[in-house]
């Protein structure tokens, strides 16, 4: 990996965990800088060498996307002592590791991911696609909140529904859903 390639990872990196970690109340009271370094690093190295490679190999579907979603989650179980619930849970998992994708996706260093970043604007702007097409708006839910992958995916279906109907995001992917209605606010 080259000297851009390794930088432009490292600030992606930072991107992602300042994202997966806003408004999360993630660490227990008191934990030292050292520890939460430690996990950063350790969770860095395990999304890149352990679950980046099923991406970089091909498209991956959707359970076992469901899975490494999981499977990260189970991983921060080693770090149960800094964490206020003893883990990341799903929803502070899934933005983790769909935001890196996406990133990785948008530089061309993996396939398209099947999902996108689950959080409170795109299931803001998935509603204002939903009211613009005359259909009832989906309740919000906290993301940082998501015990397990049931809200998740009714996100993502609720996205896929809408882009049978809608003419501005017709016929996407999920993951090219959320490219067309992000907007940084």
């Amino acid at each position: 990996m080259s000297m851009k390639d390794q930088f432009l990872n490292s600030e992606l990196w930072t991107l992602t965990v300042g994202a997966a970690f806003q408004r999360a109340y993630l660490y227990a009271v008191n934990t030292p800088d050292d520890e939460k370094k430690k996990f950063k690093e350790a969770t860095r190295y395990y999304i890149e060498n352990t679950i980046l490679p099923h991406y970089t190999a091909g498209k991956v579907n959707e359970e076992n996307h469901v899975k490494y979603i999981n499977e990260l989650s189970d991983f921060t179980t080693s770090f149960s002592s800094i964490f206020q619930k003893g883990r990341m849970n799903f929803g502070i998992s899934q933005k983790m590791l769909n935001l890196y994708l996406k990133y990785q996706w948008c530089k061309g260093a993996i396939v398209e991911p099947p999902h996108f970043p689950v959080d409170r604007i795109i299931q803001e702007e998935l509603n204002k696609v939903a009211r613009k097409n005359k259909l009832k708006a989906k309740k919000i839910e906290p993301w940082t909140q998501f015990k397990d992958e049931n809200h998740y995916l009714k996100v993502i279906n609720h996205a896929r529904a809408l882009s049978i109907i809608d003419e501005d995001i017709k016929g996407l992917s999920p993951a090219n859903i959320e490219l067309t209605l992000f907007q940084r606010r």
